[in-house]
Formats: C-alpha cells, sequence, structure tokens
C-alpha cells in the first residue's frame, strides 16, 4: 500500500499531536498569519461581545491546511464557548443537524468544513437557523401535516470550503463575513515553527533550520509542522540530537521531499510532461492517463503548487511547463523552447 503524501496538505493520521491541542494556538494573539482575516475577525469578536451577541457567522475558503479549524477554536476560546466540529459528508439527513443544534448553548461555534458538500436537505435546515436561530421541521404528511418551530440558542456558523464556487448563493449570502485564506510567505511560516518547536522542546533550533523546514513546506503550517516532526524524529535516532540545516536535507530527503518541497508525485508530474509530452501543451486526462494517477488528485493537490512556483501553466490548449520546470527536473527544454513561458 503505497504511503501517504508527506507534503498533501489532508489531514492524515501522523497529525495527531496537531489535531489533539498540542500545537495549535488557543488565543488570537497566537495565531500567525492572515493578518486581514484576523484583524476583522477581532473586531468582530469585541463588538459581539459588547452587545452580548453572538459573533457573526463565517465563511472561510481556500486550500487545505492553512488553519481554518484552528481559528473556529481560536474564535469559540475568545468567546468563551465551545466550537463543536462537523463537516458536510457527514451531515447525511437533517436530525444530524437537529441533532447538534439544538445540544449547543448560547454563543456556541458550530463548525463545518467542506460545507459545499451538504446535501440539499440538511442545507435548507440551516437557513432559518442561521438568520433566526430557529428550525422549521413537517409534523405528520398530507392534510395532517403541520410546521413545527423550534428555537435555538443564539450561535455562530463557520463554514469552510476548498471550493467555494460549489456553494448555493443562498447559503453564501448568509455569512457576515467571507474570507480567502491565502498560502503563507516563508517568515510566517518561520514564526508558526518556531512556537511549534518550543512547545516540542526542541530546544536550540537554528533560525536556519527552521528556513530550510519553511522553504519546503509549500506555504502551508499542516505541512511544515508535520515536517517539523519528522526532522525531530530524524534528528533523534540518526543525528544524535543535532538540528542543522544537514538533518533537515538528510530527513526530507529520506522521505523524497526536495529543496522546494516537491515530492515524487509532483517530479513525476513534471518529467512526463516534458519527456512525453515535450513541456505541453497536453490535456489533463492524457497525463493523468500516462502517470497512472487520478486526474482530479493531480488537479486538486498536484498542480496548485506547481502553479504557485511557477512551474506550470494553464492554457486554452493543455497543461505547459515552464523553463524553471526544465531546469528543476534536470532536463533540457526541447528545440522550441521559445515557445515555453518563461
Amino acid at each position: 500500500m503505497a504511503r501517504e503524501r508527506i507534503v498533501s496538505a489532508a489531514e492524515q493520521a501522523t497529525d495527531a499531536e496537531q489535531a489533539t491541542g498540542a500545537l495549535r494556538p488557543v488565543r488570537i494573539d497566537e495565531y500567525v498569519g492572515q493578518r486581514d482575516l484576523i484583524e476583522r475577525i477581532r473586531i468582530a469578536i469585541e463588538a459581539a461581545k459588547g452587545r452580548g451577541e453572538p459573533m457573526e457567522h463565517v465563511l472561510l475558503h481556500g486550500p487545505p491546511g492553512l488553519g481554518k479549524t484552528t481559528l473556529a477554536h481560536v474564535i469559540a476560546a475568545e468567546m468563551g464557548t465551545r466550537a463543536y466540529v462537523t463537516s458536510g459528508p457527514a451531515l447525511t439527513k437533517a436530525a444530524d443537524l437537529i441533532g447538534t443544534l439544538t445540544k449547543m448553548e448560547a454563543h456556541d461555534v458550530l463548525f463545518i468544513d467542506e460545507i459545499h458538500r451538504l446535501p440539499t436537505a440538511v442545507e435548507e435546515y440551516i437557513y432559518p437557523a442561521m438568520e433566526d436561530f430557529r428550525i422549521d421541521f413537517t409534523v405528520d404528511s398530507g392534510m395532517n401535516s403541520k410546521v413545527v418551530k423550534f428555537g435555538l440558542r443564539p450561535f455562530t456558523l463557520i463554514g469552510a470550503t476548498t471550493r467555494s464556487g460549489l456553494l448555493t448563493q443562498a447559503l453564501r449570502s448568509r455569512f457576515g463575513i467571507a474570507h480567502n485564506l491565502g498560502f503563507y510567505p516563508v517568515t510566517d511560516i518561520v514564526a508558526i515553527l518556531a512556537r511549534a518547536a518550543g512547545l516540542l522542546r526542541m530546544d536550540g533550533i537554528p533560525a536556519s533550520t527552521l528556513q530550510s523546514i519553511a522553504e519546503r513546506s509549500r506555504g502551508t503550517p499542516r505541512v511544515a509542522l508535520r515536517l517539523l516532526r519528522r526532522v525531530r524524529d530524524f534528528s533523534a535516532v540518526r543525528a544524535a540530537g543535532r538540528l542543522d540545516t544537514r538533518v533537515v536535507d538528510d530527513a526530507l530527503a529520506l522521505e523524497g521531499v526536495d529543496a522546494l518541497g516537491l515530492d515524487e508525485l509532483d517530479r513525476r508530474y513534471l518529467r512526463t510532461l516534458a519527456t512525453t509530452y515535450g513541456g505541453g501543451p497536453a490535456g489533463l486526462e492524457a497525463i493523468a492517463a500516462t502517470i497512472g494517477e487520478d486526474a482530479l488528485t493531480l488537479e486538486d493537490v498536484v498542480e496548485p503548487y506547481l502553479l504557485q512556483v511557477g512551474f506550470l501553466a494553464r492554457t486554452r490548449q493543455g497543461r505547459r511547463l515552464t523553463h524553471a520546470a526544465f531546469r528543476h527536473v534536470g532536463i533540457e527544454p526541447p528545440a522550441r523552447s521559445e515557445e515555453l513561458f518563461d
């Protein structure tokens, strides 16, 4: 069975240390990055607490691993309430949602990950819950049917999605704050790693080591923390506790992660497009069939980072490599290199 990709932003079993809250910021002052969003959230929290009301509903969209779940817990902590965490696919029927909403206390936070995957029947119950803090459900059927209104305690809904375009306009319009989370700059990742290293008792870790890990993290805190733990383990077992950049290189080379954070699947994609298709243009389905991977996996997991680092271009004709991509995989560009992107 193939192992999980260490540079994948999707949550993995090995992230247990982070998921249990050991490395997760608790207060808003501890949250690093996303400064515009944090300032908006800070103002909204202070205003809501001043009025004695729940904070308005929040929609967070962006790639996985950027701190959407963490932010939900931070908001709940700042409001002095509890966060209930679920996901769109887990709410298969209205009873699942109603059961959660009815046990929540005033001003609690309900976090729904992958909210774009909510079934339509469940989504319809959310509308009155978000607007009027009530649930309307039908008793009996036919001529004997009647609508029963059940009041809820005021709460805050935080929705997270990696595909905001799949949200219905009716649901999107009910959020008071909507914000796109972007990838983190290296300086912010270094700050996150420094805090985590202290919590993991990695005393005396050099700034150059944190920088080296951050540069491989693909701008994603979840990936950065995962790499940090792998370096910690390698250091303890194979390097007598040393934490210099050579240890980072050796530890992550063992995982197949290069200096830019690309792993074997990323490089296989680049090599296939470079050699089999001469740098492109080539269709995604053709590339996927050649590699032996699912096209949706390549589009959602591999291509976003290749686009971010300037190795790939999406054109009307198909996917094309840039000169930088050829240089990275050590392949000479084709004779028609003037047609490639710089």
